[in-house]
């Protein structure tokens, strides 16, 4: 798993401060995730508001333009004790998603629970759980 080489299917983690931003690596240099509607929307913070439900759009983007400046590593941390779909069907499920308005919880839809169900076929976000049943908001969102 280096960083500088991930395979279609992996969970990528992007580093973004006090939360992490997850996306699925589908080849070429291409993610697919789950960011604001609107490109000209500002970022939304882990603490605000709008976090806790809105409506977000499934996209397919360069990783290098999703990461931006922020650090970024192949994360299949659940591999450990759930098995993925094959690589095939990790894709062709990420990529009938894309242009999606999906439903976004923070505490039960976020970012990775997008990415885990598209891998694993459950949606699972440790980063929710680490924040002690939800009392501090952790997880992701913001524009590419």
């Amino acid at each position: 798993e280096d960083k500088d080489y991930p395979q279609p299917g992996d969970l990528i983690e992007i580093n973004r401060g006090p939360y992490q931003h997850w996306a699925l690596y589908v080849g070429d240099g291409y993610v697919i995730h789950v960011t604001t509607i609107d490109d000209n929307s500002p970022p939304m913070l882990a603490g605000s508001e709008s976090l806790l439900i809105s409506k977000v759009k499934v996209k397919k983007e360069l990783l290098v333009k999703v990461a931006k400046n922020n650090k970024w590593r192949v994360n299949n941390k659940y591999d450990r004790y759930r098995i993925p779909f094959p690589v095939e069907e990790i894709i062709r499920r990420a990529e009938r998603r894309i242009g999606s308005i999906v439903l976004y919880r923070l505490l039960l839809k976020n970012c990775e629970h997008f990415v885990t169900m598209l891998r694993y076929g459950q949606a699972v976000s440790e980063q929710v759980s680490d924040t002690g049943a939800g009392t501090q908001p952790a997880a992701c969102m913001g524009t590419a």
